[in-house]
Order: C-alpha cells, then sequence, then structure tokens
C-alpha cells in the first residue's frame, strides 16, 4: 500500500516542478532555509559582515608629558576599525574623540587639557559592519606629574629667571617664555648663547610643538643688547604665534618714536619694546619702539599686550611722570613721580605708529598706572591697571577724587571708535583697601565683555568665590576680581579666592582669561604647598615660597574653581605661577616658575637638579 502512494507523490512532485511558478518558490524557499541555517557552506560559522569583531580590545592608559594619554591595545579578530570614546570629567558622559583608528595601530597618544582631565574615563571600541565592542572602561587616576611638560632654555644657566613672562599662541602651538636677567652679550635671533658678558641683559625663547612634539625654535635678543636691559621681562603674542612684542623696561635709550638711534644710553631704565615676526618658521626683527615721551626712570614695557592679529600693541609704562589727564593729552609734564601712562601703537603692512597716549580720568602722583595691559582680539578694548591708585571708594564709576586708600588700586578701561580712543569705565574693587594693589594685573576675553582683575595683596581669609569680602585676616593672600559689559555698563560678577586661602600667598599675582571669559588661571607664586601635579595636597605649608595656579571656570554666569595645580617638581622659592598663559579654548596652560633652579636645557629635561639657583622653568598643562 506504501509503495502506491509513495509513486502517487512522485508523480505529483514532477507535475508541480514543471510549473515555472513553482521552482521559482523552491528557489527562494530554499535560500531562506540556508540563509536562516547560516548559508550552505561548511556549517554554522558567521558573516564577518553582520556580526561584531569576535572580544572586547583589552586596554592600558599611561601618562606621558607632554599632556599626553597614551592608549596601548592588541588588535582583536573581525575589527575594521577603532574609536576613542572619552567622558571628560567623568560626569558628562562618552563621546568620540578624533577620527577613526585603523586596525594595526594598536596605540594611540592623545593631546588632553591635563587640569580638566583630571577625572575623565575612556573606552576603546572594536568595530565593524556588524557593530561595536567596548573595551572596559579606563579611568584617569593620581595626579599625573608625569604628563606635565617641563620646559627649560638652550643655555640655562642660575640667576636668568626664565619663565618671568609666557605667552602662548591662540592654538597653543607656539610659546614665548622671557628670561629677564639671561647676560648673553648677543644681539639679533639664534646668535650666541654662552657669552655672559652683559648681565642682565635679557632673552627670549620660542618654542614650538610640531607633530605633537615640543622643541625651541628661536633664541630671541634685542638689536641694541645691553648689560641691564631686562629684555623679556613681559612678552605677548598674536593669535597665530607670527607676531611678538617683547619688552625691555630697562633700556637706556633717549630715542622717541618707531625704529629710532638704539644706541644712545643716555636715558637709563626709559625702556623699549621690540617687535618679532616669524616666517616659515624663520623669526626676525621688525620694530624697535619708544615712547613719544621717552625718559629716563619711566619703565615703558613693563606691560605688553597685542591684539589677535598682531597690528595693535598696547603698552604700560608705569613709571611715566605726565600729570596731564585723558587721551593724547600733554606728554611733555614731568610733574608727577610714578604716575603711569600707556601707549597704543598699530601697524600697517611692516610700518609701526603710535597711535594714542592714554592716561587716566583722575591721574596722580604714584598711582602707576599702566601696571598692567590687556587688550581684546579685535585691539578695541583695552584694560590698564593702575596698582597703586588711592581712591576709597567702590564699585563701578564711583568717586575718583578721594584719595585717603593708598595703593588700593584702580582699573580703566579705554575703547576705540575707528581710530579715537576714550575711557569707558572706571573700575574699583567691591571691597577696596589699602595697599591691595587691585589692577596689579589684568586679562580680557577675546569679545572684551570680561574682564579679570588681579589685587594679589588684598587680605581676605575665606576661601572659595563670593565669600565674604570684609576679611582682612591674611595679610597678602589675594584675590581676583571678575567683570562683565553689557552694551557700555560694566559690573561686578564675582569676587575669586583660592581653596586654600594663606597669608602672603599671592593668589592674582598672574591671570589669563580663555577667548570666551569662561575659563580663568590664576597664578599665587608664593603659595607654600610641597604637593606636586594636579589636585593634590593643599594643606601643607613647608615650601615657602613653591607657588600654585588655581584654574576657575564659568557656567551660566556662575564662577567655581575646577582644579589646584603644583608643578611637577615643586621645590621652595620656585614661585611656580609667577606667569600664567591660556590659549584660546583654554586647552593648554603654560605656567612660569622664575625662580626654579634645575641646571636642565630643553624640553623635558632631569628635574631633580638644583644647581642653578633662579634660572627659572616653564611647564606645559
Amino acid at each position: 500500500m506504501f509503495g502506491g502512494i509513495t509513486n502517487a507523490v512522485r508523480e505529483y512532485s514532477r507535475m508541480l516542478l514543471s510549473q515555472t511558478w513553482f521552482r521559482g518558490f523552491c528557489v527562494v524557499l530554499l535560500a531562506a532555509v540556508l540563509s536562516a541555517c547560516g548559508g550552505g557552506g561548511s556549517g554554522g560559522s558567521s558573516d564577518a559582515s553582520t556580526s561584531t569583531p569576535q572580544a572586547a580590545p583589552t586596554v592600558s592608559l599611561s601618562i606621558e608629558s607632554v599632556k599626553t594619554f597614551r592608549f596601548d591595545w592588541a588588535d582583536v579578530a573581525g575589527a575594521t576599525e577603532y574609536r576613542l570614546l572619552e567622558n571628560p570629567d567623568g560626569m558628562s558622559g562618552f563621546t568620540q574623540v578624533g577620527e577613526a583608528i585603523e586596525p594595526g595601530a594598536e596605540t594611540l597618544g592623545l593631546t588632553v587639557p591635563l587640569y580638566a582631565r583630571v577625572n575623565a574615563q575612556y573606552i576603546l571600541q572594536a568595530c565593524n559592519a556588524g557593530g561595536c565592542v567596548d573595551s572596559d572602561t579606563l579611568s584617569v587616576s593620581g595626579h599625573l606629574v608625569s604628563g606635565i611638560g617641563y620646559v627649560k632654555a638652550s643655555n640655562t644657566d642660575a640667576g636668568d629667571l626664565f619663565g618671568v613672562a609666557v605667552s602662548l599662541s591662540a592654538d597653543g602651538t607656539t610659546l614665548a617664555v622671557g628670561a629677564y636677567f639671561e647676560g648673553s652679550a648677543a644681539k639679533g635671533v639664534n646668535q650666541d648663547q654662552d657669552d655672559n658678558s652683559a648681565d642682565n641683559s635679557g632673552a627670549v625663547y620660542v618654542f614650538a610643538r610640531e607633530a605633537g612634539t615640543w622643541s625651541q625654535q628661536a633664541y630671541l635678543k634685542a638689536s641694541n643688547t645691553d648689560a641691564g636691559d631686562g629684555f623679556g621681562y613681559a612678552v605677548s603674542l598674536s593669535a597665530d604665534g607670527a607676531t611678538l612684542a617683547v619688552s625691555a623696561m630697562g633700556e637706556a635709550s633717549a630715542a622717541q618714536g618707531v625704529n629710532q638711534d638704539q644706541d644712545d644710553n643716555s636715558a637709563d631704565g626709559a625702556g623699549a619694546v621690540y617687535v618679532f615676526t616669524r616666517e616659515s618658521g624663520t623669526w626676525s626683527q621688525q620694530a624697535y619702539l619708544k615712547a613719544s615721551n621717552a625718559d629716563a626712570s619711566d619703565a615703558f614695557g613693563n606691560s605688553v599686550s597685542l591684539s589677535a592679529d598682531g597690528a595693535t600693541l598696547a603698552v604700560g609704562a608705569f613709571h611715566e611722570r605726565s600729570a596731564d589727564r585723558g587721551v593724547n593729552a600733554d606728554e611733555s609734564d614731568n610733574s608727577a613721580v610714578e604716575a603711569g601712562a600707556a601707549y597704543v601703537f598699530v601697524r600697517d603692512a611692516d610700518n609701526w605708529s603710535q597711535q594714542a597716549y592714554l592716561k587716566p580720568s583722575n591721574m596722580d602722583a604714584h598711582d602707576a598706572f599702566g601696571a598692567a595691559v590687556s587688550l581684546s582680539a579685535d585691539g578695541n578694548t583695552l584694560a590698564v591697571g593702575a596698582e597703586q591708585e588711592a581712591s576709597a571708594d567702590r564699585g563701578v564709576n564711583a568717586d575718583q577724587s578721594d584719595n585717603s586708600a593708598e595703593r588700593a588700586g584702580a582699573v580703566y578701561v579705554f575703547v576705540r571708535d575707528a581710530d579715537t580712543w576714550s575711557q569707558q569705565a572706571y573700575l574699583k574693587a567691591s571691597n577696596a583697601d589699602t595697599y591691595d594693589y587691585f589692577g596689579t594685573v589684568v586679562s580680557v576675553s577675546a569679545d572684551g565683555n570680561t574682564l579679570a582683575v588681579g589685587a594679589n595683596w588684598e587680605e581676605g581669609g575665606t576661601t572659595g568665590v563670593n565669600a565674604d569680602e570684609s576679611d582682612n585676616s591674611a595679610d597678602s593672600s589675594g584675590a581676583v576680581y571678575v567683570f562683565i559689559r553689557d552694551g557700555d555698563t560694566w559690573t561686578q560678577q564675582a569676587y575669586l579666592k583660592a581653596s586654600n586661602t594663606d597669608a602672603d600667598d599671592e593668589f592674582g599675582d598672574a591671570i589669563s582669561l580663555s577667548a570666551d571669559g569662561d575659563t580663568l588661571a590664576v597664578g599665587a607664586n608664593q603659595e607654600a604647598s610641597v604637593a606636586t601635579g594636579v589636585d593634590n595636597d593643599q594643606n601643607d605649608n613647608s615650601a615657602y615660597y613653591a607657588g600654585a595656579v588655581y584654574v576657575f571656570t564659568r557656567e551660566a554666569g556662575t564662577w567655581s574653581q575646577q582644579v589646584y595645580l603644583k608643578a611637577s617638581n615643586t621645590d621652595a622659592g620656585d614661585s611656580f605661577g609667577r606667569a600664567v598663559s591660556l590659549n584660546s579654548d583654554g586647552t593648554t596652560l603654560a605656567v612660569g616658575a622664575y625662580s626654579e633652579s634645575s641646571a636642565a636645557r630643553g624640553v623635558n629635561d632631569d628635574q631633580s637638579d638644583n644647581s642653578a639657583g633662579g634660572a627659572g622653568a616653564a611647564y606645559l598643562f
């Protein structure tokens, strides 16, 4: 019976297969079955185009100088690319950094802002068309000491004070460092560095980062080098790093104006400023600038600031003596000792000229107007500090006529419309007091609407942001004040103190704002903790004058301290934080320690040597 049934089925099957529609159905059905079963090959192996890599990558993280997180791993089977994910603060979530990484690389060096990555987390993904497999999460830990860049001069010598001034380009790839007591008698660019016959003549060193590596690019001397000139006391780079202003406030020529006689030495301490430019990696001096009323002891160049394009330059001369007031006033009066002045120069093509001579609205002897200057990116807003101004009034545009608070300090804001300058505001601290030195340093954001002011002898014993301003229990602890502008109106936004306020720390001796004004670095060059690196112990006071730097950030108008920074080789007397400079987006921070004592030379040399007292160093975070 069963045989008959079987034969009938066979005949029916032949009939169906003879029909075109049924043959097509069988082909489709067979393909579906084979696909569901893993194909028609050698059994159940997966198709690499639709399955993720077979394993997660095993990754290690190490910290390298300069500012580099190094990730190492071994390739995993099936991965066609790798992706690095970053959670920068451990809270904000993971996003990809950089481009996808090809197989075979097995290493990646990520340049980071050290001060902003102390709590960072990372994941490496192994990916293909089927998806990605995550590594275990890597968390940054420790104080990141090994990641701090350590920069020394190519001719390090005791007493050179390398690091008295620092300036970064906008992208953070060019760094200028002043050493105003360097002693070579050389003149010009990249000349003999080993001659020490011109004590305290000064020098400037330019460093550049290429392909992630820092190296010295140039050794700059004045065109009229002389002992005691102090070339390199102040430095300022343009945004592209191709224009550099350098001051020599002890320079002694009695010349006046631009590119005049450099060989005259009849006006001790008159001061000068030199402009250098870079083309295809080669530096040359473009201009030699003197005040239009140069006079002995004026200290022209004690502060300098370039606009972003390098075509506007502000220069302070805080010992200039004219008693006149306002813009382009009488320059010939010398009746107000150490009253101070500021000068604005502009460049047209390669030609420099003086555009303005600025005096404050309440000029008085010993005010030290010009102690600090800072320009906005477009050069149209200028803040000028007068660290010894004596009014006891407080706030914005207050009474300027009072002189009862000796050396309380003030800041003046000037604005330029076309080529005409005018004073916009007169700023005092909200707790102005005698000997606070408000205005010893100033820093303006790129748009000119945020202004930070240091008062390194302010006496508040409190800590943190907007604390009690009336406390005067910590002599010379220092403070920083932040002002903002809305239209033409200025208001104080914040009163900042260190997280470990202590007497004599001089918090606010150096400051630098990022371009957007939302990140602020503050130096306290006499802070005394022996700690090293990022966010280490703040409470130890065993290394007097070691120095520290504090980074604050602003979010929605509210300021908070983000991190506490120390040198990688902290030592008493180093004065770490004597100078600070943030690049445009705040991802690179340079710090000068002009009394550091290592005899090392170049980048990342031996930090442990202390045989060259006062040689100086710079650090990169």
